[in-house]
Order: structure tokens, then sequence, then C-alpha cells
């Protein structure tokens, strides 16, 4: 039986005095309540929302998405949202056709192996419907009279079924298998032999057919392939006449040796012919959107890894060749805009980005000028989605106390109606502490963001432990949205801290890539910083039980802090990188060490040595969980093996939680069950460490 401590005795009489039998903190299994709305589409005309809501199956142990449906009238909600696909089934990314009168959505439905259905929009109800070759995810040309879409191209003749175990014994390997029947593993020739995500190893690519480019005819009939290219077709857009296709292709893409950034746009006659590139390279050019009158194209152009991200427009011929010198139009605007669309008036751009911690739509006058914000609020707006004269838009938003809920405003943003409240009735019983955000300097003057959750139950002139969260990337970033994991640790007594360090994305071009290079080294200032300027706001943090814990570059940051410092008490470190060489052996991600560690690690023996974690962990005493996912191809679960058996030897307490059928984004997209459990022992890997136990320091 666990002894508890006078202390931790004051927390949790405090925390049951405040809260009423009718209000408590977020627990773990609360998660099995959770609905979300994602895949947002909104109606040519304006009169009908289609989104997807995803629930937990908690007894199947696994997601459960389900189309619903909201009537429009005059631009306000006509009745409650409904269902609109079978509860029976898996159904999610809606799509209009151009009239408005069928929506299409992906549907994996018993043995049919096509996964595109449509519906008929004039009533509720009714069977869904395949359109006769259609075999990709609907992309209509304006005039509603053809679908494209890509899918893997046949090889001709007779329809080719996967052989078993094709591609697993490389066509280029020089020892030969004496009996393929008997020989059930792999050999491998290629680099790119493993994927995150992805739980069983890559074939040889030379196995691997390439999406290509088809159109149909709307009503139905025999698909007709318009591309034969070598490489993958993605981001298919239509001309506005429908003379023309545009698409992304990377001729490199299996080059195992190519480093540098070499996607294009390229461009293919509506009756098929030459596919050709209309962009150059250097470079990564991608998203293309024609204007509405046909004239102009806009598209995002990143000229190398590291480089700003801009959106250029360019006038196009009917052939959809360039016309004259690209614009950029974003130069004078320091952060990385999202994917662009055109105004119907084609005289703007829009896009949505994250800025300081929210996600938010902007617009840009094509002619180029200042970049301004439509959407505001400290909240993180996603899947915009508008009708066609532009006059509404529908999006998800969410915020630190509310998961992603569907809401309609006009296209200027004005007149927001939220649509629906789907975690109104169990959230209503939890008691959730918003965050407080805090700021503090740098030595070299640089303002670095955070925020700061206190307890659920907070009484001023108590103590009370902290953790510090440090999030992925590194060039990902906290902000203003439902994060489960701060409200469980607010829910159990913490206050919880979690910044933005130099190295976040949502910033100016210079603050995201400033810790090339310097990972750790740099960053260690902007940590151990917010954790003064938290105890400074508030002194009831006792500086003695400060945990840290972060996943992936978070994961990497924990390790390096608890080796380098010694100012936390208790660390749990998910998905993290130990030793940088051993990384580069074993990762799906060795551009990594190659862009943000300078090079190669023979290249940069010293710097990358010098940045691993595991050449300090001789000073690590702070109990560490270590949780890890036994399939993870993007931080391989070696690097938590050996962080484990180096602690062990070191005699520091130490726990090992491995999840099996898991890969790196466990704590997003995991099992639920396993993502619940992950949960409830980083909860209480802190009370045990920081309340029931805390360590004399």
């Amino acid at each position: 039986m666990r002894r508890v401590t006078a202390l931790a005795c004051v927390v949790v009489c405090l925390l049951s005095v405040t809260l009423t039998a009718q209000e408590r903190g977020l627990q773990p299994a609360d998660f099995y309540k959770e609905k979300t709305v994602t895949d947002v589409a909104l109606s040519p005309a304006g009169d009908l929302i289609a989104f997807t809501v995803m629930s937990i199956l908690e007894e199947d142990n696994r997601r459960h998405s389900e189309i619903w449906m909201q009537r429009l009238a005059a631009g306000k909600p006509d009745g409650e949202p409904f269902r609109f696909t079978s509860p029976t089934e898996e159904s999610s990314s809606p799509s209009w056709s151009p009239d408005g009168g069928l929506l299409s959505f992906v549907s994996k439905r018993g043995k049919d192996e096509n996964s595109i259905w449509f519906l008929r929009v004039a009533a509720p109800g009714g069977e869904a419907f395949h359109i006769d070759g259609v075999e990709g995810e609907p992309v209509w040309s304006p005039d509603g009279r053809w679908i494209a879409y890509t899918k893997a191209a046949d090889d001709g003749g007779e329809e080719k079924k996967p052989q078993k175990r094709e591609g697993w014994i490389a066509p280029d390997a020089i020892t030969n298998t004496l009996d393929a029947e008997r020989f059930d593993g792999r050999v491998i020739t290629q680099m790119n032999y493993k994927r995150d995500g992805v739980l069983t190893l890559l074939p040889h690519p030379s196995v691997r057919k390439k999406a290509q480019l088809f159109i149909v005819p709307s009503e139905g009939g025999e698909p007709k392939q318009i591309t034969d290219l070598p490489f993958q077709v993605r981001g298919v857009e239509w001309a506005a006449d429908a003379g023309y296709l545009l698409f992304n292709g990377n001729a490199k893409e299996d080059d195992e040796y190519n480093e540098e950034f070499t996607t294009d746009i390229y461009a293919v006659p509506f009756g098929g012919g030459e596919a050709k590139a209309i962009t150059t390279n250097p470079g990564n050019e991608t998203s293309p959107a024609v204007s509405p009158d046909g004239r102009l194209l806009v598209y995002m152009s990143t000229p190398d890894r590291g480089y700003e991200t801009d959106i250029m427009i360019v006038e196009i011929a009917p052939d959809g060749s360039f016309a004259g010198e690209p614009r950029n139009i974003t130069s004078d605007w320091p952060y990385r805009p999202g994917r662009p669309l055109w105004t119907p008036d084609a005289k703007a751009v829009r896009f949505s980005t994250v800025i300081n911690g929210n996600s938010h739509l902007y617009e840009i006058p094509a002619a180029g000028g200042p970049v301004r914000q439509i959407t505001t609020g400290d909240r993180n707006l996603r899947g915009f989605s508008f009708a066609d004269d532009g006059a509404l838009m529908a999006y998800s938003m969410t915020d630190p106390l509310t998961p992603p809920d569907l809401f309609l405003a006009a296209g200027d943003g004005g007149g927001e109606i939220r649509l629906t409240n789907l975690n109104a009735d169990w959230l209503g019983e939890i008691a959730l502490a918003p965050p407080e955000r805090l700021t503090w300097k740098v030595a070299d003057g640089t303002e670095i963001e955070g925020w700061l959750m206190r307890p659920v139950g907070y009484e001023p002139g108590n103590s009370y432990p902290m953790v510090l969260k440090i999030h992925g990337g590194p060039h990902s970033s906290y902000g203003n949205y439902w994060f489960r994991t701060f409200h469980i640790l607010s829910a159990s007594g913490f206050f919880v801290l979690y910044p933005n360090p130099r190295g976040s994305g949502g910033y100016p071009h210079d603050f995201v890539y400033a810790t090339r290079g310097k990972w750790g080294e740099l960053d260690t200032e902007d940590y151990l910083g917010g954790v003064d300027a938290a105890l400074s706001r508030y002194p009831d943090i006792d500086p003695k039980r400060v945990g840290v814990s972060g996943g992936s570059y978070g994961g990497y940051m924990t390790n390096w802090l608890t080796a380098t410092t010694d100012r936390f008490a208790a660390a749990v470190t998910s998905r993290s990188i130990a030793d940088w060489e051993t990384f580069y052996g074993t990762s799906d991600a060795q551009g990594l060490n190659e862009w943000e560690l300078m090079g190669k690690p023979w290249e940069q023996r010293e710097l990358q040595r010098r940045l691993s974690p595991l050449s300090y962990v001789e000073n690590v005493k702070a109990p560490t969980l270590i949780i890890h996912s036994e399939n993870d191809s993007r931080t391989p679960i070696a690097d938590g093996e050996t962080w484990f058996m180096y602690l062990k030897k070191l005699k520091v307490p130490v726990e090992f939680a491995r999840y099996p059928r898991s890969s790196h984004g466990l704590s997003r997209i995991g099992e639920p069950w396993l993502l619940v459990d992950r949960l409830e022992r980083l909860r209480t890997w802190f009370v045990h460490w920081l309340i029931e136990e805390p360590q004399a320091k």
C-alpha cells in the first residue's frame, strides 16, 4: 500500500472540498466520451453543411466516424444537425458536386474494394451508390461534367493481383533465395524500407504502382487514364474551363540520394497527352489553384529545406503554362502560409495558418499588399469551407476548454454561430482550469511565449507541484486548443506549463529555425526561463517539485534537461531520442540529422555526440517513466531501450512502458485503450513522485 504524505493529503483534501459532487477534474477515461468535428464541407449554394463526427467505441477499442448534416436558411441554421450516413458504417471525407446535388464520401463497406460512395442530397436518407469508373476521391470539373481522381494504374491486360510477399525480396539482391516459399523474411537493398504508421516493412519500390490521373464522365463510364508517369500524381486541380488539369509530382521521389526539394506543378491536357512541368527546380512547388476567371495561378513555393514558404501568383496560358513571371505576394510576411484559395472575385487569396498559438483565416490581395486577418480570438479554427459566392464559411473550432465543434460565419468573419456542442453533457460535469498566457525574455532579448494552467481547485497559499510539458517537432507548437493531457494533470493537483521556445512553428522564420545545430544548448534557456517565470507569477509552486515531460523532440528535451540540469524532480519521456548516431541508423527520418544537426553523423560527429543526451546520462537523478511505441519508425524504440538500460544500471528509479501495435502517433491516434492507459501512467508517475513521495533536493 502506498504511503500518502501529509502534503499529499493537503492537496487531495483541498480538491475534494473545492469541487462539488457535480464537478470534478478531467480523468483519462473521459477520452472515451469525446466527440470531435472534422472534414467540414459547406455546399456550393450555402444551404447545407456536411461534416464528420468522430467518436470512440470503447468496447470495440476503436474510433467511429459518421457524416452529419446541418441545414441552413438565409445564412442561419435551419433545425438541428442530423446524422446523414449509416451509424453502422465508417464514413468520412464528405465532398460536394458543383451543383450540390451529390455528396461523395469515403467508406469501407464489407468486401467492396471501392471505398468511394455517393448520396443524393435532394432528401435525407436513400442508398449510397458508386458512380461507375470512379475509384478514387473525386475532384469535379467546374462545370460538373467530369470527375478526376488518382489511383495506382493497372499494368494493362488482365488485372494483376498482388502476390503473397511481393517485393519482400529485393529484385536487385545479390544473394540467392533457395526457396521463396520457405523464406518469409526480407531482403532489403533500399534505404526507404520503413515508414512510421505502417506496421510492416515496405516492399521494394519497383513493385509499388504509382498513382496516376484518371477522368470519368460525371454520370459514370469507362475511366480514361491521362497520365503515365514514373512518380505519384497528387493534388489535382482543374482549369476554370476544364481544358487541362494541374497536379503535383516529384520526378525524383525514388532517388534515395536526392536531398533537394524537387516537387513541381505539372499540366496535362484534358484529352490526355504529355504532362509538362510548369515550374522548375530547385524548390518544392505545390497546392496549385486556378482563379475563377482562369487567368491566374496561385501556388506555394519553398526553395529548399529551412527556407521560407511563400505564395506565388502568375498569369497562365490556355494550356496551363506560365504566361509571365511568378510574383511573390508574401515576401514581406514572416510567417508560413497555408494552402491558398481564391476569393470568388479573384481579387484576393485566402489561407489559414498558425500564429502565436492561434490558427485563423488570412487574406492578401492578389495584386500584393498587407496580409489581413479575417477571424480572431484565442482559439484554433480549421477546415475552412466556403459557399461558391463567398457569403458564408464553415469551420471547426477548438480552444483550451473545448474539443472541436462546428461553426458558421459570414465570409468576412462576422456573425459567427456555433452549430454543435457535442461534448456539452459530460463536460458540464467537469471542472477545467483555463490557461493563462505567460511571456519571458531570454538573454538575447527574444520573447518566449507559453501558457500556465493552474490546478483544479487551486487555493492561494498552498504548495503545489508543476509539470513542464514540451511539444514535438521542434517546429510544431502549443496553443489555444483542447489538450486533454494538461487538464488531466491539472485535475490531479499540478500546475502545467507549456511553452513555445525558439524552434516552435507559428512564429517568424528566424525564430522557427533558431535551434538548428543547437538543440538543447539553445532552447534549455527558454525552458528554464519559463519555469522561473511561472515560479515568479505563482510562489505557490514548489521549485523542488517540478517535473518535465514531452514526446518526440519533447522526449529528446526531457532526456536532455534531466541529464544536463538538476531542476526536475521527475520525468516522463515519450518516443524520445537518446543518441543521434543510433537514431540515424534506425529512424525513417535521416533528414532530421542532416538538416537540424548540420550534416550526417560522420560529417558532424563531435556536434551530434555533444547534442546527444546519452553523453550526459550519468548525471540523471530524476525518476523517469519511459513511454515508447514498439512500431515507432520515426523515433525507434531502440532509443527508449537504451535510455532505460542506462538509467537502470545507474540505479535511477525508472519504468519502461512499451505499447504494441503503436506508431509515433500513439498519444494522438493510438488505439483508444492504449491511449487512455498512457494518460493514466503519465498521471500516476507524477502523482507518486511529486505529491505522494516528493524528492528531497
